[in-house]
């Protein structure tokens, strides 16, 4: 299978064919830069300028593509235009093949090269010298130097100081997706709390409205509706009033709207009052110290969503629900019966499971919820373990 080279870049097309044309315009004019008299020129005349020349403007083609290899071969034909009476824009081209083999080869040769070139240039200084004993010896070392080790050590700084550009170009992007991914995060995070928010403050009211007028409706009674509608107004009033509370946290940004206050323990007595009304036996237990805001909501919230689902699915029976603290921890325990409920329930979702394990979570607690027996028979049990300490950092309010 045959290979298939890589085509020249434009650029280098042109770099080629300008060496050749300025090359063939000296040639022209019989600017050489050495006479024919000189002990090493060992192939004088006009044409031998010429094959050098040929083969240093072809090297220009592979000076990206192939940097190495157009460096090897530029390197025989500077030496075979030493021996004739040379040509500057080989020597030039020569000197562009050194810059280029530094700037886009591999890594290893970017590092070899100037390493070796400057080793050739003290080298062609000093052993000539101290061979010949000449002065004049010396400018082969300062010729090797200017047209090796020059342009070689020209490509390294260049190389450098590109890759520290694109080094830093790759931190800039790493840094803008860092900064994008935190804000989604962010973003996510704030839209998960502002869902667990809504749903344990709107839940409660919607399903005693769902399920008293549920009742209301499927009883032709004037006294259970009055008392059904007032349960649902009440609810009604509830909801609104949680509602309202929520829009003032988002309206809040700007500092224009004064912060409204989170529910706290002290307020498991109205809660629990609440759901009496409602229709739940609730029995009350809490018995704990003064603890952070955010253990603070995240009980209450706790316990506001195991009533709103005791209403909705538990069976005939007392709902109790206690707080204790010991030992640094906060335990959350709601109890109801569990099983085939005879009146009327509404449907659920799920997501008030997750949004209480949410907040567990997020204050390092643990959560758990499921059907468990007791000697009163089958129930469902709620219970939620909170660390009070003071390091705790839980979602904003």
């Amino acid at each position: 299978m045959a290979v298939r080279l890589t085509r020249p870049r434009r650029f280098d097309g042109y770099v080629a064919l300008g060496g050749l044309l300025g090359g063939l315009l000296l040639w022209g004019l019989g600017l050489a830069t050495r006479p024919h008299t000189e002990v090493y020129v060992l192939l004088p005349g006009r044409w031998p300028v010429l094959l050098p020349l040929l083969v240093m403007a072809g090297c220009e083609l592979l000076r990206r593509t192939a940097p190495r290899t157009a460096l090897l071969i530029g390197t025989a034909a500077i030496v075979l235009d030493v021996v004739t009476q040379g040509n500057l824009v080989t020597v030039l081209m020569y000197t562009d093949l050194m810059y280029a083999a530094v700037l886009y080869g591999p890594p290893a040769s970017a590092h070899r090269i100037p390493r070796i070139t400057g080793l050739l240039s003290v080298a062609g200084t000093v052993l000539p010298f101290a061979l010949w004993r000449e002065p004049e010896a010396l400018l082969i070392g300062v010729v090797t130097g200017v047209v090796a080790f020059g342009p070689a050590a020209t490509g390294l700084i260049v190389r450098n100081h590109r890759d520290a550009a694109e080094a830093a170009r790759l931190r800039a992007e790493q840094t803008a997706l860092l900064a994008e991914m935190d804000r989604n995060q962010a973003v996510t995070a704030e839209r998960a709390r502002m869902a667990r928010e809504l749903h344990d403050m709107v839940a409660n009211h919607l399903s005693a409205i769902a399920i008293h007028s549920t009742a209301a409706l499927s009883l032709d009674d004037p006294k259970t509706s009055r008392e059904a509608l007032t349960v649902i107004r009440e609810n009604s009033v509830a909801g609104l009033a949680e509602m309202r509370r929520l829009i003032g946290i988002l309206r809040d940004s700007a500092g224009d709207v004064a912060p409204v206050a989170a529910p706290t323990l002290d307020g498991l007595g109205a809660l629990v009052t609440g759901a009496r009304t409602n229709g739940l036996d609730v029995r009350l237990d809490a018995a704990h110290d003064t603890v952070p805001a955010p253990v603070e909501l995240a009980a209450y919230r706790i316990v506001q969503e195991s009533l709103t689902n005791a209403l909705k699915h538990a069976g005939p029976g007392r709902v109790a629900v206690s707080l204790t603290q010991r030992d640094g921890l906060l335990t959350v325990a709601v109890t109801s019966p569990y099983g085939d409920r005879d009146g009327p329930s509404a449907p659920g979702s799920g997501a008030g499971l997750v949004g209480m394990r949410e907040r567990a979570a997020l204050l390092d607690g643990t959560f758990e919820a499921g059907p468990e027996d007791s000697p009163d028979g089958k129930i469902w049990a709620v219970r939620a373990t909170l660390p009070v300490h003071d390091t705790v950092e839980g979602e904003p309010e």
